[in-house]
């Protein structure tokens, strides 16, 4: 996660003041770890109390030994007049003392996209850097063993380094291709602010300023601060920072695109204009999960892939019996149908009209062209009716919010939506029931049906409704079937 980190806020050192703190006296002996901590870990990046970003971090154990250690994360900051957005993907690939072997980095710094590929060589590292069209080959020279970032934290505890003691160790920054000498010393036993029993470390990642870690026993990272809780980056769980991200994904920001963007195999050979059905295989999406399989799509749980069918290569689906439909006509969080604006415009809209049909089409063409596209989500259906500006959350509870309002049973639906043929976004439209069947509605895009890459995976348009998102964002990958 350091490595992250450095990246994410070397321009800090450019603005901030030097800071000096004494180093404590402690006397007690480290603990000696011989295994990192495996699994998945959520970091939520804080400047000044306001979240700004986040850092996921997977490390594995290798069948050959070793580990494999995948971060992913995105921010975006301004300190004192400077703006820096930031996101990465990188692998490293690790030794069983953690010293590094290969890597592999993504980054997109500010709008400009690079990757990075390298492997320890006799006498250095060796780097070749894609980036503008133009790659290059280089080799860097290391005197001692390198150390990938998401690593330096743990060092002093595979090397059972004793309070008060300072180690020197060489790491690897892709963002300035360089390598670079850090100080890890160790300050010894120390609560975190909010009272967790800690190991406390600090280094010299940032120039001019302290930044101090805490870790558990286990060296799994609690929090780090740099400049005494200017900038924060704290270990959470993933379910709390689902709001967050899902947020981000559902409203396609810059901050999040890159993490959230999913790639097709093959791209779609049709247009979507002329597509009529699909069939995709996803793998990457956890058992535990859950994924709507009762509406406009038809759902198959495989061993190791969830394969969603939709459009007319879908087996025909069951009516859905009148107490479910009731359901979907009362107003919800976010969802007013019942307030009398709400009412009064879906009358306007819709109420000269002789079919169901008609009314969704006229309702989800009347929302399309009312409200003006935003990377912010509007807010609830009444408060969009009149900001008239959202995002597709913002057009799928207004739509909903209306459908209901003129007697249509209609829900608040999320997933992946491709709109370029080659890869998927995740995106919020509705279901409105026609004829006793769910019919996908798009009242961003204006689609009714809406076309066949719409793939839901969750109902409910409220933070808890939406969180399982964080288990499947950055995760899975799409794999075309059948396109029809």
């Amino acid at each position: 996660m350091s490595r992250f980190k450095r990246s994410v806020f070397f321009l800090l050192s450019a603005a901030l003041a030097a800071v000096f703190l004494s180093l404590p006296a402690f006397a007690a002996a480290l603990h000696q770890l011989t295994v990192p901590p495996l699994g998945e870990r959520w970091f939520a990046i804080l400047i000044d109390n306001e979240q700004v970003g986040f850092y996921r971090q997977l490390t594995t154990a290798l069948p050959e030994g070793g580990y494999r250690i995948e971060g992913d994360g995105s921010v975006r900051m301004k300190v004192m007049g400077f703006t820096k957005e930031s996101s990465s993907r990188e692998i490293y690939q690790v030794g069983p003392n953690l010293v590094l072997k290969t890597l592999e980095v993504e980054q997109t710094i500010n709008g400009s996209k690079s990757r990075l590929s390298g492997k320890m060589v006799p006498g250095g590292l060796q780097i070749k850097r894609e980036a503008d069209g133009k790659s290059s080959l280089k080799t860097l020279k290391a005197k001692a063993e390198l150390f990938p970032g998401p690593v330096l934290n743990l060092i002093p505890l595979f090397k059972a380094t004793p309070t008060g003691k300072t180690l020197r160790v060489f790491s690897f920054d892709p963002e300035e291709m360089a390598v670079k000498e850090v100080k890890i010393s160790v300050l010894g036993e120390e609560k975190t602010p909010e009272g967790q029993p800690a190991l406390k470390l600090r280094n010299n990642l940032y120039p001019f300023v302290d930044n101090d870690i805490w870790l558990d026993q286990q060296g799994n990272t609690l929090l780090e601060s740099v400049r005494d809780g200017l900038v924060i980056t704290k270990a959470e769980p993933a379910e709390k920072l689902a709001a967050f991200i899902s947020g981000m994904a559902l409203a396609k920001k810059d901050l999040i695109y890159d993490f959230s963007l999913v790639r097709i195999k093959p791209a779609l050979q049709q247009p979507l204009a002329k597509l009529s059905g699909l069939s995709a295989a996803i793998t990457g999406y956890g058992d535990q999960i859950p994924v709507l399989s009762n509406g406009s799509q038809q759902v198959e749980r495989q061993q190791g892939r969830v394969v969603i069918t939709t459009g007319n290569l879908r087996k025909p689906s069951d009516t859905v019996p009148n107490q479910v439909a009731e359901g979907y006509l009362q107003p919800s969080e976010g969802i007013e149908s019942t307030a009398a604006e709400i009412s009064a415009k879906a009358r306007e809209v819709s109420a000269s009209l002789k079919t169901d049909q008609e009314r969704v089409q006229a309702l989800a063409s009347w929302t399309a062209k009312w409200l003006e596209d935003s990377i912010e989500d509007g807010g609830s259906a009444l408060v969009a009716l009149n900001k008239k500006t959202g995002n597709c959350q913002t057009h799928a509870k207004l739509y909903t919010a209306l459908a209901r309002a003129a007697g249509i049973p209609t829900r608040f639906v999320s997933g992946l939506v491709s709109q370029d043929g080659a890869s998927f976004l995740y995106h919020s439209w509705a279901e409105s029931l026609l004829e006793g069947r769910w019919v996908a509605v798009d009242p961003t895009f204006n689609q009714v049906p809406a076309d066949p890459t719409h793939l839901a995976f969750f109902e409910g348009n409220r933070p808890a409704d939406l969180a399982p998102l964080v288990g499947v964002i950055g995760k899975i990958r799409v794999t075309i079937l059948e396109e029809r």
